[in-house]
């Protein structure tokens, strides 16, 4: 009995030693399994999860830039043209406009507000506008400059109809006190007209310098309407100096020659009508008779747009041609303007059928044509009728409107022609001209 006692006490130690043993080997086991979790990269054989730390590892990397610079990344790569995006428009961009001197660029919002932005390189990361609050109960659908960059010409589109406005600046007076700069003031509303084309909407609106003949200089304006007229301002007065009816069911758009001798009406119909705006000696608009007509396209005419030197125009149609006609001929002797060049619309839809131009801008010194097809962009040489360029999807939207910057602008380390371009994608777009291939 005596002997049994420390065998049971040495198989009890024994077991103990054994029990202590397994069960210090299983926790650190565990312990080395946990571990592995937790810290996957020290362990190499724990491949199996790459994936998702190396994703998880970019998220912080992309936080710190904003969601403008991403698009600007996104735009970068999307088309080499694309110099800029002016984003702040809350609703679709509908209409915009250069100052005569090309410094600022004025765009009309469905949410309201106009914003005239300085545009001192074309190629910058932010830039100053001014911001002008329409009337409560209308929009902007349409601005145009009016005597200098601080003068703007708004067209609202209100329930009861279309107004116009002029808002301008009060020049600042120079003061003794050099030391505090005077704030400049916000612009007032100096002339306002209601229900101008009736209840109808304003489809362009367009000024230019009267500088042909007798015309001071002085900036008119054109407003088209969705119907058949066309009415034409003294853009510092706000006096009506003419009105036009197209009689041609209903109006495409209108614009004005650069010189401000001539005004041309797209509409529903194959032919182009022009009508000269006559002089008074005093620089007043005397009269403003029919000119021409321009015969030649099969279908509607989409729209239009004069050269630099006023003495041509540019028709695109949807018979899917381009036309381009001399209309500085006689015609106070009958003498017909003719068509210099026709060429074909190089859009084509799925099943091979030609597609028309919405809109036409050219260039200021008179060589690129930039056109618009929903919410492509395209190039053309007007030499050529060649196509220079494209950017299928400029916009994640349809183009409402472009136009050319009076004058190369400074862009980065060189200057360039810069053509802007307004969408329903609340965004407007600069973009460089591309170079003309000889």
């Amino acid at each position: 009995m005596d002997q049994v006692l420390p065998i049971a006490l040495i198989s009890l130690l024994l077991g103990t030693a054994i029990a202590l043993i397994f069960f210090k080997n299983y926790f650190l086991k565990r312990k080395s399994e946990i571990g592995s979790i937790s810290e996957p990269g020290l362990h190499p054989d724990l491949h199996k999860k790459p994936p998702k730390p190396t994703h998880q590892s970019r998220k912080p990397h992309s936080k710190p830039h904003s969601h403008a610079s991403s698009d600007k990344d996104h735009n970068k790569k999307h088309h080499p043209l694309d110099l800029n995006t002016l984003k702040g428009h809350g609703d679709s961009v509908s209409g915009l406009c250069f100052s005569y001197d090309g410094r600022s660029l004025a765009t009309a919002c469905a949410d309201g507000v106009v914003r005239v932005f300085k545009l001192d390189d074309a190629s910058s990361k932010s830039f100053k506008f001014l911001r002008i609050n329409v009337p409560a109960g209308g929009h902007p659908v349409a601005v145009a400059f009016s005597d200098d960059a601080s003068s703007v010409v708004v067209a609202s589109q209100t329930l009861s109809g279309s107004s116009l406005y002029m808002w301008g600046e009060e020049k600042v007076k120079a003061t003794d006190d050099s030391k505090q700069q005077p704030k400049l003031p916000l612009p007032d509303i100096k002339w306002e007209h209601h229900k101008i084309h009736e209840k109808r909407a304003v489809l362009t609106l367009v000024g230019t310098a009267s500088t042909y003949g007798s015309g001071d200089g002085s900036t008119i304006v054109a407003s088209c309407s969705e119907g058949t007229d066309i009415k034409i301002w003294h853009g510092k007065t706000g006096k009506v100096l003419g009105n036009v009816d197209t009689n041609q069911l209903k109006n495409n758009m209108a614009t004005i020659s650069p010189n401000g001798r001539f005004i041309a009406a797209a509409a529903f119909t194959a032919d182009v009508k022009v009508w000269e705006i006559v002089y008074s000696k005093d620089g007043s608009v005397k009269e403003v008779p029919k000119a021409m007509q321009l015969k030649g396209h099969k279908s509607a005419v989409t729209w239009l747009c004069f050269t630099p030197d006023s003495e041509q125009i540019i028709t695109a149609s949807k018979d899917g041609s381009i036309r381009i006609w001399n209309i500085n001929v006689r015609y106070h002797l009958d003498e017909d303007p003719k068509t210099l060049k026709v060429f074909p619309i190089p859009l084509h839809d799925s099943n091979g059928a030609t597609l028309h131009y919405d809109r036409l801008s050219l260039s200021p010194d008179g060589r690129i044509l930039a056109a618009t097809h929903g919410s492509m962009l395209q190039w053309l040489c007007v030499e050529t009728g060649k196509v220079l360029d494209t950017a299928d999807n400029a916009h994640n939207g349809d183009i409402t409107w472009i136009a050319w910057a009076p004058k190369p602008m400074p862009a980065g380390d060189g200057r360039t022609f810069v053509l802007a371009t307004a969408s329903v994608d609340k965004k407007v777009k600069l973009w460089a001209a591309p170079p003309l291939k000889i």
